[in-house]
C-alpha cells in the first residue's frame, strides 16, 4: 500500500480544530545543556512537534528553543506532561501552569498537555483530567490526553470527564510491543495514537530481522521503525540528540515499507513482554 506522507501533514484531534503533526520529537533524558541545541535542530530540519513532560526536567528549555527558532508559534506543536496530582485541585492546576510559564510564558500556551502515567489511581487520574479540562478551558492548553492509559482508564473517564474521548493517548509501540488491544481502542474511539520508543533506544539495532530489512530498502534500522510506525498511523516521537541522527529521523518520507514486510514486523509481537517502558492494561 502506497502511502505518501510527509513531514508537514497534519492529523485531526477528535471533536476539536486542532490537528497534531504527524511525526513528532522526543527529548526525554535530553540535558538542560544539550535541548535547547537538539530542539533547534530539529526544528531547522523540518520537525514541527516537540514533546516534553515535567518528569524530564527540560520544559523550560524547550520553550526556549521555540523563541530561539523564529518560526511563529502557531507553526510548532508542543506537548507537554504531568506525572501525579500535586495534594489538591488548586496545587494540582498550579502545577499544570507553572509548566505552561515555562514553556510558553505567562501569556503563552501549550498545543497538548497529557496525564503522563495512570499509576495515580481511579481518584487521582480523575483529579488530573480535571485540571486538564480547567487549563483547557482557560486558553492555556489546545488540546488534553494521556499517556500509558489502557482502555479501562479512558472508560472510566466517562463518569466524569467533559471532554471524552482524550484528544490522544501516548504509549510505547514498536514492532516488538505492538500493544493491539489498545491501539484498536484508541481508532476506534477517533483517539490519536503517539508512539513513544519508536526506534526501542537502538537496543534492537543488530536484530536480524530488523537489519535484513535495513539493507532490503537501504536504510537504517530507525528509518525503518520510524517509517514503519507512520505506516501503522501512530504518530511517532523519535528521541537522539545526535544533530546527524537528528536529521536522518527525519528523511522518512521517500519510501514504503511493501505490506509483505510490514507483515514481517508485525511478526516481531511480543505482546507486553516486548515493552522497554510499560505496556498498558486494558482490563
Amino acid at each position: 500500500m502506497s502511502t505518501n506522507y510527509t513531514i508537514t501533514d497534519l492529523l485531526p484531534l477528535p471533536n476539536s480544530s486542532v490537528k497534531i503533526p504527524r511525526l513528532g520529537f522526543g527529548v526525554y533524558r535530553s540535558s538542560p545543556a544539550q535541548c535547547t541545541k537538539s530542539c533547534l535542530k530539529a526544528l531547522e530540519v523540518g520537525y514541527r512537534h516537540l514533546d516534553t513532560a515535567q518528569f524530564y526536567a527540560n520544559e523550560q528549555e524547550v520553550g526556549d528553543a521555540i523563541r530561539a527558532s523564529g518560526l511563529p508559534r502557531s507553526e510548532i506543536f508542543v506537548t507537554t506532561k504531568i506525572l501525579a496530582p500535586a495534594g489538591s485541585p488548586e496545587a494540582t492546576y498550579n502545577k499544570l501552569v507553572a509548566s505552561v510559564d515555562s514553556i510558553g510564558g505567562k501569556d503563552g500556551y501549550v498545543d497538548l498537555f497529557l496525564i503522563h502515567s495512570s499509576s495515580s489511581g481511579s481518584s487521582g487520574r480523575k483529579d488530573l483530567w480535571q485540571a486538564l479540562e480547567r487549563l483547557l478551558e482557560a486558553g492555556r492548553t489546545q488540546s488534553i490526553g494521556v499517556s500509558n492509559f489502557g482502555a479501562k482508564h479512558i472508560e472510566e473517564m466517562k463518569a466524569y470527564a467533559k471532554i471524552w474521548p482524550p484528544h490522544v493517548n501516548q504509549i510505547e509501540l514498536h514492532p516488538w510491543c505492538q500493544q493491539r488491544g489498545i491501539d484498536a481502542y484508541c481508532k476506534k474511539n477517533g483517539i490519536i495514537v503517539e508512539a513513544y520508543s519508536p526506534i526501542v533506544r537502538n537496543y534492537k539495532a543488530n536484530d536480524p530481522t530488523l537489519v535484513e530489512l535495513a539493507n532490503k530498502y537501504q536504510k537504517t534500522t530507525q528509518k525503518i521503525l520510524i517509517r514503519y510506525a507512520l505506516q501503522k498511523g501512530w504518530v511517532p516521537l523519535p528521541k537522539t540528540d545526535h544533530p546527524e541522527r537528528i536529521v536522518a529521523n527525519a528523511d522518512v518520507f521517500d519510501f514504503n515499507i511493501a505490506d509483505e514486510d510490514m507483515a514481517v514486523l508485525n511478526a516481531l509481537d511480543q505482546g507486553s513482554v516486548g515493552a522497554i517502558v510499560e505496556a498498558v492494561v486494558n482490563e
